[in-house]
């Protein structure tokens, strides 16, 4: 399984592109491709650079790739990544090439950093409430403004997203209807909300003109919770998991169903 974003920090990578000829290669490809020195931020940051999404989403890609290489002993039965990693997570699974796969990521941060200036949103943690809980909660709090699940990450630990107005009367609700803890996250913009419809229109041309292949193994969809292989089912998938909720307790639950006993978390 591989990280999303948020798991990025300076100097993430350093130590293998150091000791690995493999990484190295890897990390000057990467570079190539896209035309700038993605490891120098890696590297050495500075922080703000990093955190920014068009630069985070291909920096966390790229390590995760870097780090599956390195464990190539490790052959999965099947493969899952979360919201972002989902694309580290199809490599891996020979649907997608690292070449193709680092551009769509580049792309897709571009697209969704454009998207959250052109309309700010926020999200926050709520701890202690139900899935169906929240999902009340977001549709009562939806007169305020747009508000829906961007992450169902693990039993009672739900992430919302969409204009400030909708998730803090979310916020408010889960509060009173017996949230453990709500908080706001320092984010730049509301993922996988309808804020992002830009983004997602933006993507599907370049989804479109990727040459993708079906999984070699099953790969569990962020969108569906559920296995898929066949490329033309990835393709759409992809495209709508920028506005999509990231089923991400519903995918262990039946990974786990379909036999996964050991987890390898690459990231």
């Amino acid at each position: 399984v591989f990280p999303g974003q948020g798991s990025q920090y300076v100097g993430m990578g350093k130590d293998l592109y150091q000791q690995n000829l493999a990484a190295q290669q890897l990390f000057e490809r990467a570079d190539d491709i896209l035309g700038f020195s993605l490891s120098k931020i890696c590297f050495e940051g500075p922080e703000d650079a990093l955190r920014q999404t068009h630069n985070t989403q291909p920096a966390i890609f790229l390590h995760s790739i870097v780090l599956a290489n390195a464990l190539d002993s490790l052959k999965p039965d099947m493969v899952a990544g979360h919201s972002l990693g989902e694309y580290s997570a199809l490599v891996v699974a020979g649907a997608l090439s690292f070449e193709d796969a680092l551009k769509l990521v580049r792309l897709r941060g571009e697209l969704m950093q454009a998207a959250c200036e052109a309309n700010r949103g926020t999200m926050a943690a709520v701890v202690g409430l139900e899935n169906d809980a929240i999902e009340k909660v977001c549709a009562d709090a939806s007169a305020a403004g747009v508000v829906q699940p961007a992450n169902f990450n693990s039993p009672g630990q739900i992430v919302i997203c969409g204009s400030a107005d909708g998730v803090r009367k979310a916020m408010e609700l889960a509060k009173q209807r017996g949230a453990k803890l709500v908080k706001e996250l320092v984010v730049s913009g509301a993922f996988h909300s309808p804020l992002m419809e830009s983004a997602k229109e933006g993507l599907k041309d370049a989804l479109e003109q990727t040459d993708l292949q079906d999984a070699r193994v099953p790969v569990y969809a962020n969108v569906t919770a559920e296995p898929v292989t066949r490329a033309a089912e990835i393709r759409e998938l992809l495209h709508r998991q920028v506005t999509s909720p990231v089923r991400w307790e519903q995918s262990v639950k039946n990974m786990v169903t379909n036999g996964a006993s050991f987890f390898y978390e690459v990231g």
